[in-house]
């Protein structure tokens, strides 16, 4: 009579997955730092891989591909950042002709909420009588200046390492891309390479078509936006665009946020509501048309999020991690949602996140 092999799951209690959930959620934000750094580089080799691929099929070594894409996006980037630094200081010179505008309709709002706070003053004067007798302790609070200074040394510090970093990891990633596609396989059982081989191509063409995908977009933007801001007149055009076109990739809040820049520059040029209105119509109609057409086009299908999952990855990620997080919600989710997809179990989620 064979014997019957019996399987004995003991499923994971509630509070365990709670409690491993809050080791992960604390991991990701103690080390914010790293893990941004290895995102962001993993990103950029997805990015530069086809161009090393392309030089390793004309018969250059990859190790010296790697080499010279890494030697020219840095140049490229020291490139661009200096025509921004001298656009910048361009605007830092002009900013007094910017503050007063802005500091007038500033003074505008506090005087609304100084009225408002004097009425609720009148309705709270009856309680003052009766707290007359009460001690008042003064707690002094830090210096401003020195909390903005070590603010911003620490920002400072963390990008100038994520800087330094950055280009030695893609170079090794893109240099030595099949012995680590190779190691990861060992880490896995031989019956199980088939599927983690699958679900690592899969993770490659959905990085890929987001990357690629939403650089062109970006660029179409900028563009786009670069020559709108020039056909009205609008003072520092480029660096205008550039910042309020890469607001407007950001799904839902990318609209609002790029309106910022045109706003605070047009506040010293136009003394009336209908170029602003013209902005806010033209930005709205750049945003519509890179959501709907673009970004389906170019993007492609593969990083296919429901409207509910990718609000809820940017409100984390954002919460997580800043600004970097919201850059990085979109490429994050989409690598959940494959590996869910590839998972025994985990299905049910890939299926949620993508209807």
């Amino acid at each position: 009579m064979p014997l019957e092999e019996t399987k004995v799951r003991t499923p994971s209690s509630a509070p365990a997955r709670i409690i491993a959930g809050g080791i992960v959620i604390a991991f990701c934000y103690f080390a914010s730092s790293v893990l941004i750094t290895l995102l962001v580089a993993v990103l950029l080799t997805y990015f530069l891989d086809p161009v090393v691929n392309w030089m390793e099929n004309i018969r250059i070594p990859r190790a010296l591909g790697s080499l010279i894409v890494v030697l020219v996006t840095i140049a490229l980037v020291v490139f661009l950042a200096w025509s921004l630094i001298e656009r910048v200081d361009q605007f830092g010179a002009d900013w007094p002709n910017y503050e007063r505008p802005l500091r007038a309709a500033a003074d505008v709002v506090q005087k609304k909420m100084a009225l408002f706070e004097a009425r609720v003053s009148e309705i709270e004067t009856g309680n003052e009588a009766a707290g007359a007798g009460t001690r008042t302790v003064e707690v002094q609070e830090p210096h401003a200046l020195r909390n903005a200074i070590f603010a911003r040394l620490s920002t400072l510090y963390s990008f100038l390492l994520a800087a330094t970093f950055i280009p030695f990891l893609v170079f090794f990633m893109l240099a030595a891309k099949r012995q680590v596609w190779h190691a990861t396989m060992q880490l896995f059982p031989a019956t199980q390479r088939t599927d983690v081989k699958q679900t690592l191509s899969d993770v490659t063409q959905v990085l890929r078509s987001y990357v690629v995908g939403t650089a062109l977009v970006g660029l179409i933007l900028v563009i786009a936006s670069w020559l709108f801001f020039m056909g009205i007149g609008l003072d520092f055009p480029f660096l205008t665009a550039l910042v309020s076109g890469l607001f407007n990739l950001i799904p839902y809040l990318g609209v609002i946020l790029s309106w910022m820049p045109p706003l605070m520059i047009g506040l010293k040029q136009f003394h009336s509501v209908g170029p602003f209105i013209g902005i806010f119509i033209m930005l709205m109609v750049f945003h519509l048309i890179a959501a709907n057409l673009l970004v389906p086009a170019l993007v492609g299908w593969r990083v296919r999020l429901n409207a509910l999952a990718l609000t809820v990855a940017l409100l984390f990620w954002g919460w997580l991690w800043g600004a970097m997080g919201l850059i990085l919600a979109i490429p994050i989710t989409a690598v959940i949602k494959v590996v869910c997809d590839h998972v025994e179990g985990w299905q049910p989620v890939g299926r949620w996140l993508s209807a």
